[in-house]
């Protein structure tokens, strides 16, 4: 399999990770947000990349075969959003599953008088609890190219997965100390509800309308935005984006103009 041999490369290589001259094209190609990034945070990103793919099964699904374009795009996305975290950078993550295009989930659903119902859905990614995220392909490649729409499903998917660390999905990721949940838990509660009403009154947001389903995927959704809309989204939600800011530990209005 073509993962098992990228990550016996990593593995060889665990302090300095080879990083190919073709793959740098290839990251450079696929995500131009790579080529906006300091020097030094890119040879940080291989790094974290490295230990990735080392730390993650990837299979392809729906006859999908595996390239190393693809696990090194999701990957440099993915650990994007942990460039400063040592060790394994998603701790809990298992599996990732490639499917070529959208695929099918059956979705269950509990409405007010408490009935469930089941029906299928067509997706673009999830993210499970017990460690498995799954990605249709064209989906990636589609949002790691665009960088300005604020649309991203890795990016989602596996702000998801951060948030499912700590135990729950709630919109909140394990933070380092009460005083950050406390300023978390009181500037995304005030923006998730300004959010509901702007879009209950008709107007437009920087945020995609899907962060409204939930908190769970308001943070998601606004992750997507501060990586790719960082300018718009510190204009229109200053406190919303100095937040995600510290957590990140970056500041993409540096690259992104």
């Amino acid at each position: 399999m073509i993962w098992q041999a990228l990550r016996k490369r990593f593995e060889a290589h665990n302090e300095e990770p080879p990083f190919r001259d073709e793959w740098i094209a290839m990251l450079r190609t696929n995500l131009p947000l790579y080529s906006r990034l300091p020097e030094s945070l890119r040879a940080t990103l291989h790094q974290r990349i490295a230990r990735f793919v080392a730390s993650v099964r990837f299979e392809g699904c729906n006859g999908l075969e595996l390239t190393e374009e693809m696990i090194l795009t999701v990957a440099a996305q993915a650990c994007l959003l942990v460039i400063h975290r040592e060790g394994k950078p998603f701790p809990k993550l298992k599996n990732v599953y490639l499917y070529p295009s959208t695929f099918s989930s059956i979705q269950r659903r509990t409405d007010a008088m408490g009935v469930v119902t089941e029906g299928e859905a067509h997706r673009l990614g999830e993210s499970w609890r017990t460690g498995t995220i799954i990605l249709a392909w064209d989906s990636v490649l589609r949002g790691a190219r665009e960088i300005h729409d604020g649309q991203n499903v890795t990016f989602h998917e596996f702000a998801h997965e951060l948030d499912h660390e700590d135990g729950s999905t709630d919109g909140a990721p394990e933070l380092p100390d009460r005083a950050a949940y406390r300023s978390w838990a009181r500037v995304f509660t005030q923006s998730y509800q300004d959010f509901l009403d702007r879009l209950h009154h008709g107007q437009k947001t920087v945020l995609d309308p899907y962060g409204a389903t939930d908190p769970a995927e308001f943070f998601a959704v606004a992750t997507e935005a501060f990586f790719e809309k960082p300018h718009p989204l510190s204009k229109a939600r200053p406190e919303l984006y100095e937040e995600l800011r510290q957590y990140y530990g970056l500041d993409p209005r540096e690259w992104l103009s």
